[in-house]
């Protein structure tokens, strides 16, 4: 408001300083007092000469002169006065007090940006650019709240980019940063619970187990929660607890759950059944992806296998996943390795080493 004030008085000085000259009065006509001052100068210098005050030359000198002024102002008393018409004069200054102003408004309202905020030539120098990377981006970020530690919303941001980037050891630092400036909540405990796991090489870590938890306390229905707490009864061997677990989400989930199928896959995995078959979108995914990405993602699929099965190795139907999927990579000697850490895990348990050696029977592999 005070810049347009600054603004408004501005331009009433500039208005002012051009109607000022106009708005002064014409100077006053003489009315033959002039030419009456000139014609007695004349009388008074014949006077002068007759009492030999001035001698003929100077008197002749001052005549002329005051000859020549007595004629300029009989010549301006004969022309016509010029008064300005005072009426036109107002019409004038109203319409460059008022007119001007609005026009100018009137103009800039539609061409203008009369709501854009105060932006510092300082902050444009900071201010994203589209062709920047999002590594870039997210390094302006972390700058920022290197100097702004409390600013809970640039943590909440930058959390979860960190985590699809794959830098889950600073995702969990960056959740951690956001429940604690942010306020907790089940979705940001389920997230920090799922950076550890992920950091974990897709364990459920007590530590992620925790996370959970917590963010059951707040909300029994967190899907996230409810489904690592079930993969970590999986990977704890408690295949039935888990099993509950899923069942249970499956039954309360709407028939548009997009989450379903993964539950449904679950499911299939600890009950022994094969998984259902991809639907016809993801095989479609797949066949566009390059040789590259496809084998990327298979080989991140079986190294997260192989870690789980490292931290609980009772699961014998991993254990013979991990075996085909060496075979079909056509890596033998992988598969050997898995065969024999999966035998040395189930030495123990005489029934868990049966349905071993049944399994590798079914893969062409003695028992």
């Amino acid at each position: 408001m005070t810049l347009w004030f600054v603004f408004a008085l501005m331009t009433a000085a500039a208005i002012f300083a051009v109607l000022w000259p106009l708005g002064r009065g014409t100077r006053p006509s003489s009315d033959g007092r002039e030419a009456t001052v000139y014609k007695d100068q004349l009388a008074e210098i014949d006077r002068d000469v007759a009492s030999g005050l001035i001698g003929a030359p100077e008197a002749e000198a001052a005549r002329v002169e005051i000859s020549r002024r007595l004629l300029a102002a009989a010549d301006s008393e004969r022309a016509p006065a010029i008064r300005p018409n005072l009426k036109w004069r107002r019409v004038a200054a109203v319409a460059a007090l008022v007119g001007l102003p609005i026009l100018a408004v009137a103009t800039y309202l539609p061409l203008g940006s009369p709501r854009l905020g105060d932006f510092p030539l300082a902050m444009r120098t900071r201010a994203p650019d589209r062709n920047q990377s999002l590594d870039n981006l997210v390094a302006q970020v972390e700058q920022h709240l290197e100097k702004n530690p409390t600013d809970g919303r640039g943590w909440n941001v930058l959390a979860p980019v960190l985590a699809r980037l794959g830098r889950y050891d600073d995702a969990v630092r960056a959740f951690r940063n956001s429940i604690t400036y942010n306020g907790e909540s089940a979705e940001r405990r389920s997230d920090l619970g799922e950076a550890i796991a992920a950091a974990a090489g897709g364990v459920v870590t007590a530590q992620a187990k925790a996370e959970f938890e917590r963010a059951i306390a707040l909300n029994a229905d967190d899907v996230k929660a409810n489904y690592f707490l079930g993969l970590a009864a999986e990977q704890d061997g408690r295949t039935a607890d888990a099993g509950s677990i899923w069942r249970a989400m499956l039954t309360k989930a709407p028939a548009d759950a997009p989450w379903r199928p993964l539950l449904q896959e679950a499911l299939a995995r600890i009950g022994g059944a094969p998984a259902p078959a991809l639907s016809d979108d993801t095989m479609a995914a797949a066949r566009n992806m390059s040789e590259g990405d496809r084998g990327a993602m298979i080989r991140g699929m079986v190294d997260r296998l192989a870690t789980r099965l490292k931290q609980n190795g009772d699961d014998v139907e991993g254990w013979l996943r991990l075996v085909r999927a060496y075979m079909v990579m056509g890596d033998r000697e992988k598969a050997q390795n898995a065969l024999t850490d999966a035998r040395q895990a189930v030495a123990n348990d005489a029934e868990r080493l049966r349905q071993l050696n049944e399994g590798l029977k079914n893969l062409g592999l003695d028992g």
